[in-house]
């Protein structure tokens, strides 16, 4: 009962925390705790409950800035490009709260979303990565390009038109393979379920048209990388990882072993150390 409740509360304060961007409202934030600024990047349609347990956990020592993007969660949507969009919003909003040197946690698509922005600017402490890549286009495509990834495609069309019936059918399945808890894959189902299907399709599109892999090089800051190893195991999240990162010039790789993508699910304990661990990381 008392979990229910703690994940009620914190569901009604990300719901009430404030947008930014008067053009477009790009995301909604939450504050939590006073101290040095993180600023926490959910996945791919997760919002930002994803967080919970560690928030709870470091907002007695840091302020810790909750994102949930638009067309996730009960966030409205925008008008694509999405992504451009969202990047720009975090850069006005650093900007607009005067962040000093605010550390980055970012989880898949929040992952990328770190390294894009520290590709362009030095002034974020470190850089935390959850089982996130530079490139996830290439990881799904052989012979990929940026440029092959546009809006108006035949899978997309397929995306959009999907029945209700058939979308849940496949976001469940997907769910699966993401956490190892059936509670977890159930949460994770609902995000999806909820998302904008346009933000959805063309949000994804903008993902796998980043491509960072050579302008790893800029970034100076330093960078811990937190990996699942399931589902192919150790090896080939390793040799993954160590293919998409090389242009970095210095980066710390630790593995969740055992653990699915949601790794802040499936090792939470290991999580939330490594995570402490690189918070307190100085620049090289």
């Amino acid at each position: 009962m008392m979990k229910k409740i703690k994940n009620l509360v914190f569901g009604i304060i990300l719901a009430v925390s404030f947008s930014v961007n008067a053009q477009e409202k790009t995301f909604q934030v939450s504050v939590f705790g006073t101290g040095e600024p993180i600023l926490f990047f959910p996945g791919f349609t997760c919002t930002g409950e994803v967080w919970e347990s560690a928030v709870q956990e470091l907002s007695k020592n840091y302020q810790c800035h909750v994102f949930t993007f638009a067309g996730f969660g009960d966030v409205p949507a925008i008008e694509k490009p999405w992504l451009p969009k969202i990047k720009e919003g975090i850069q006005q909003y650093i900007k607009q709260e005067n962040l000093e040197n605010p550390s980055i946690v970012g989880h898949s698509l929040g992952g990328a979303l770190g390294l894009w922005l520290a590709t362009e600017s030095d002034s974020f402490k470190n850089l935390i990565i959850v089982d996130a890549l530079a490139s996830t286009g290439a990881l799904m495509m052989p012979d990929f390009k940026s440029e092959y990834m546009v809006y108006d495609s035949p899978y997309n069309q397929q995306m959009l038109t999907m029945t209700d019936a058939d979308f849940e059918g496949m976001v469940t399945q997907m769910a699966t393979g993401m956490a190892a808890d059936q509670d977890k894959q159930h949460k994770i189902k609902n995000w999806m379920l909820m998302a904008d299907r346009e933000t959805y399709v063309y949000g994804y599109t903008d993902l796998l048209k980043l491509d960072l892999r050579h302008d790893l090089e800029k970034i100076t800051v330093p960078v811990t990388i937190l990996a699942a190893t399931e589902p192919y195991g150790h090896e080939m999240a390793k040799s993954t990882y160590e293919n998409q990162y090389k242009n970095l010039k210095e980066y710390d790789l630790k593995f969740g072993e055992g653990a699915n993508h949601f790794i802040m699910y499936d090792q939470p304990d290991w999580f939330l150390q490594n995570l402490k661990t690189a918070l307190k990381t100085e620049a090289f």
